[in-house]
């Protein structure tokens, strides 16, 4: 751990200590287990005491072994109004109009920030231009990211992993996001990809058969497919078909089950008495991918192959209970890349749901579907009055049309033109649902036409395990 003694340990969140505490306790362990001076080891032991004291005056609890602090206001000293932001796998509320506070979530999670020094260097890295959801703002946060760049610089490959719950038949353009970024990562950077369909946490989690959680698995496998993935380059995977038949996955699996007691999983992830052991042990599944040797087919056996995770940053406990047992099970530490939440039509209070129709606009979704919903239920952030909106102008920071736009509008110039307008009270609501329906009904509509070239064939072409385009 370097420079620890240089640390401003007071200026650090409770997740960072945690993690600062459990890299000095690895480096303890590996000065004894080398023999190195006994001064060495002292020092190293008295650092790491020091560490632990200062976790416990932080957070009013001791440190303990992969267990690291929950997001509670009383652990990180939130005001009320600050505590109202709830983030986790399964639930994310916010009583904001904006939206969850990402600034105060990248504190809390104890990530970091994708300033713009990250962004320029991945421009430099790639030689293009970086795409619109960094310029935007909407990948918003990393873990070791700058990892990942400095081993690509020095020649060494990595590769992507991400996921989808298929929790339903039909996808919504809300899905898309990690799959629009995922692809335009796998081009530029030229790397293998494996994407999970975890079908088996649907099966634990909601009112579904196992047979009809594979089947949404095998439909949502096809609208990814329709993103334009190369099958060459990418591995589709069911859970319920892979872990039966993949040694390397399942031996990372039980790894991982073996250093994550049921406290640290109550902890994390809120587990009741009541849970199903399924549940319970569902997140060392979730984290297997994260290590290359879960894939012995693609990576030749290899457990050095970094691992990058686009994702929402909900699903972040997942992987930071991962980056805590990889040291310990001797594997890498996975890198992520987080992105913000996709909106209801309703407003930015919470993300969308599969489950309620109108809150969506859905990848199956006709023009004129699309365009009823985005007029009757996108939340505006304009006045009451068209005289009260020429006067004062709209908000575009809580109006639903325009954060959809800047999801999905590339024209950077454009998109700036439209929040001017607005924001002045030169353009109305009515005028701005008109261009995000021009822009999302033609979206849909080429995905739909892609999805309709994608075979049973195709399908079981990107599922099969398989050696991909790459040498390791």
């Amino acid at each position: 751990m370097a420079d620890i003694e240089n640390c401003d340990l007071k200026s650090l969140s409770p997740l960072q200590l945690f993690e600062k505490v459990t890299e000095q306790g690895e480096k303890v362990r590996a000065l004894k287990a080398g023999k190195a001076p006994k001064d060495e080891i002292d020092a190293a032991v008295r650092m790491l005491l020091s560490l632990k004291l200062s976790y416990k005056t932080a957070t009013g609890q001791d440190y303990q072994a992969g267990l690291p602090p929950r997001d509670l206001a009383s652990i990180n000293n939130c005001t009320k109004e600050e505590s109202e932001d709830l983030v986790d796998p399964w639930t994310v509320q916010t009583s904001n109009a904006k939206g969850v506070d990402y600034d105060k979530l990248i504190v809390r999670f104890g990530s970091s920030k994708i300033d713009t020094d990250l962004i320029n260097r991945i421009e430099r890295a790639i030689g293009q231009k970086p795409h619109r959801f960094l310029r935007r703002g909407i990948f918003f946060s990393h873990r070791d990211m700058d990892q990942v760049l400095h081993a690509y610089e020095n020649k060494k490959s990595f590769y992507l992993y991400t996921g989808r719950g298929p929790s339903s038949q039909a996808m919504h353009v809300g899905h898309l996001i990690p799959f629009i970024f995922t692809k335009w990562l796998q081009e530029v950077f030229d790397v293998p990809l494996v994407v999970q369909l975890t079908d088996d946490e649907k099966y634990l989690w909601k009112d579904l058969t196992t047979e009809k959680a594979h089947e949404y698995a095998i439909e949502n496998a096809k609208d990814i497919i329709a993103c334009g993935f190369d099958v060459n380059k990418t591995f589709i995977f069911s859970d319920l078909d892979y872990l039966g038949t993949s040694t390397g996955f399942y031996k990372n699996i039980v790894k991982v089950q073996k250093h994550v007691t049921f406290n640290q999983v109550k902890g994390i992830f809120g587990f009741t008495d009541s849970d199903c052991i399924g549940k319970i042990s569902f997140p060392a599944i979730q984290a297997a991918p994260s290590f290359s040797s879960s894939f012995p087919q693609i990576f030749n056996g290899k457990e050095n192959i970094q691992c990058l995770i686009p994702c929402a940053i909900d699903q972040d406990p997942y992987f930071r209970m991962t980056r805590d047992v990889a040291p310990r099970i001797g594997l890498l530490k996975p890198a992520l890349m987080h992105s913000v939440f996709f909106p209801a039509l309703q407003g930015a209070q919470t993300k969308m749901s599969a489950s309620d129709p109108n809150s969506s606009i859905f990848l199956t979704d006709s023009p004129k579907q699309i365009k009823t919903k985005i007029n009757k239920h996108a939340f505006s952030g304009g006045r009451d009055t068209i005289e009260e909106h020429r006067k004062y102008g709209g908000n575009c920071d809580v109006d639903v049309s325009f954060m959809y736009l800047t999801f999905f509008l590339e024209d950077d110039d454009r998109l700036e033109q439209l929040k001017q307008a607005y924001t002045s009270g030169e353009l109305l609501t009515g005028e701005l649902k008109k261009v995000l329906i021009e822009t999302l009904q033609p979206l849909v509509a080429a995905h739909q036409e892609r999805r309709k070239q994608v075979t049973d064939e195709m399908v079981k072409q990107f599922m099969t395990p398989r050696k991909l385009a790459f040498e390791f």
